[in-house]
Order: structure tokens, then sequence, then C-alpha cells
């Protein structure tokens, strides 16, 4: 099933793709059926396994009124307030070439950029920590600054340098706690695009600090979600899909959700230690490698409009402007 979260009429409705494009408007579906309300998509995460059997059979014969055509909806972010969101650092490639181009960026900025980066390479600033190898490690995000779909983002008024991040997420269903390897994938809701938008100047600045980001990523606009949420049994192996990135319709990377350093499983079970993770909680698995600009020291410009598409989850765009 496919997941969404629509405007129509003037009222914000979560609902589920029919099979002709149309879309099964959650909230009179269940009026129409007698069943609980779902007046969110966190109402139709916590319903679990059976509140996600009431909807396929809504979706092979819809309840009257139910059905809203889809030129008449506008895609919103399929969860528009994550009850969390963690973004996790799990591509080596990228990680590698982020530390690179951080360290780039601040010798830059002194008055001898060749002796301060052999400085940094005798510091050993280069490498990377051993402890990333040993377990999966993350940020928290904003969840209060996400979009969907064709919504602009606000470059924010302290940034020079803006970047975008191609990104499988996880939505959690649950609650659940102490997962472990083998059925912390029994956990997964669905899978949808994010795009982690980066104000890099900021970050890289706040990062010498070994704390955060924090303005780097926190502004309003800056977390991208959509166009769905895809449910698991219509992606055979979350691990093996082919990701793209394009700016302005020009491609800038064709690569894979393979090469993860720690699993989806091994990541859902780490964070669920002594800790409950609820409905609607977002993981972000990490920037692909070649998959933001930051790796090159290529930023966006004013106008730019990046697309990001994952095989079986569709594209996310969206639009950078300035106000």
């Amino acid at each position: 099933m496919r997941f969404v979260t629509f405007e129509s009429a003037g009222r914000v409705a979560p609902g589920a793709l029919l099979a002709d494009g149309d879309i099964l408007d959650l909230q009179q579906a269940a009026r129409a059926g007698g069943a609980p309300r779902f007046d969110d998509m966190i109402d139709v995460i916590a319903s679990g396994r059976s509140g996600l059997e009431q909807i396929r059979s809504w979706l092979e014969q819809p309840p009257p009124g139910s059905r809203v055509r889809a030129p008449a909806a506008r895609l919103k972010a399929p969860l528009p307030r994550p009850n969390q969101i963690r973004d996790f650092a799990n591509y080596e490639l990228h990680v590698r070439q982020a530390i690179a181009a951080a360290l780039q960026l601040r010798s830059s900025a002194t008055a001898d950029p060749e002796a301060a980066r052999a400085q940094y390479r005798s510091a050993g600033l280069y490498d990377i920590p051993r402890v990333w190898y040993e377990q999966p490690l993350y940020f928290k995000g904003n969840r209060m600054s996400v979009i969907g779909p064709d919504e602009d983002v606000v470059w924010p008024s302290y940034a020079r340098l803006m970047d975008y991040e191609l990104e499988l997420a996880v939505v959690v269903g649950g609650p659940v706690r102490d997962l472990s390897a083998d059925n912390a994938l029994d956990a997964v809701f669905g899978y949808t695009i994010f795009n982690d938008f980066s104000a890099r100047d900021a970050q890289s600045r706040e990062t010498q600090f070994r704390l955060g980001p924090a303005k780097g990523k926190d502004f309003d606009t800056g977390n991208a979600l959509g166009p769905w949420i895809v449910t698991p049994d219509e992606i055979p192996d979350p691990q093996a899909l082919t990701m793209i990135a394009r700016v302005n319709g020009e491609e800038r990377v064709r690569t894979s959700s393979a090469g993860m350093q720690h699993s989806i499983a091994a990541t859902l079970a780490y964070v669920s230690r002594s800790e409950t993770l609820y409905p609607g909680d977002l993981f972000g698995l990490g920037t692909v490698g070649n998959g933001c600009g930051y790796e090159s020291l290529t930023f966006l410009k004013e106008g730019d409009v990046v697309e990001l598409e994952i095989e079986g989850l569709g594209v996310l765009r969206n639009r950078l402007v300035r106000r």
C-alpha cells in the first residue's frame, strides 16, 4: 500500500492510493465504515495490523464518498509531523568525502589553507572515527520543519552554501522497545524518500565543536518527505534500491541503497535499546555516496529544483527559493 497525506477542498487528511491513481480518503472511509477515526497519518500507523487490513478492504471496495479524484488533491508530506526524526550517517563513501569537504571549507577560511590541511592530516581529522564502524550514529532533526512534494524550501537568511541529501527513510510502527536484529524489520511501517536540506557553511562551522549539527539543519522547510509511504510488502529488499538525484533535470548521481555500514534491522535494534520507538518515528538511513553536493563542494543556487527518486518510492521534487 501507498499512504499519502493530501489537501482537498481546504481539508488535510490521510489517504491511500487506489489502483487507478485516485485517493482513498481515510477520514471519510472511517466515518462511512464505522471504523475508528483516522484523523492523521499517526492514527493510521498506530492502528497496527488490524487497521491495515481494514484499509486494504476499503481499497478493494471504497466506502461511499471516500474517493478523491487525483486532480482535486494536492499531496503534502505523507507524515507531516513525525514523532521524532533521527538521521544517520551510514555510507562510508559519503562520510569520508563529507569529512574532507568540511575540512576543505574550514581550511579555506585560514591565512594558509595548505598548512591548515597538513595540520588536520597530522591530527587525524581526515580519518573516520572507529566508533562509526562499531555502532549506528545519528542526530535528531527538527520534526516541525517538514514539507512535502512540490513545496518550496526557503533559503535560511544566515546561509551561503545550500545543499540537498539523497536518503532512504524508514517510518516506524510500534510502539516497540528492545528489538533484536531478528525481529526489528517487523517494526517497519513503511519507506519514503527524505531530503535533508542543509546549510553547509553553518554546519561546517558549528560542528568544529563536535556537537550538532544545529543551525546547519534546523530551519523552516528544511526536511522534505514524500511523495508517499510505501509498506514493506511492496519493497522486497530496501537495501538494494536504485537511487537518483537530479538538479534542474540534470542527473547528479545514480547509485544504490546497498552498502550500509549498519543494516536497517541493526539500526532499529540499536536505537530501541532501553528506549521505546513510537508510531511515526522517522529514521533517515543516511546520505548515499555522492548523494549530495557537499562531497564535491558543488552547491545549490536560488531557483534550483531538486528531484530525488528511489526505486518503488516515487519522486520527491522541491525548489529552493529566497523570501
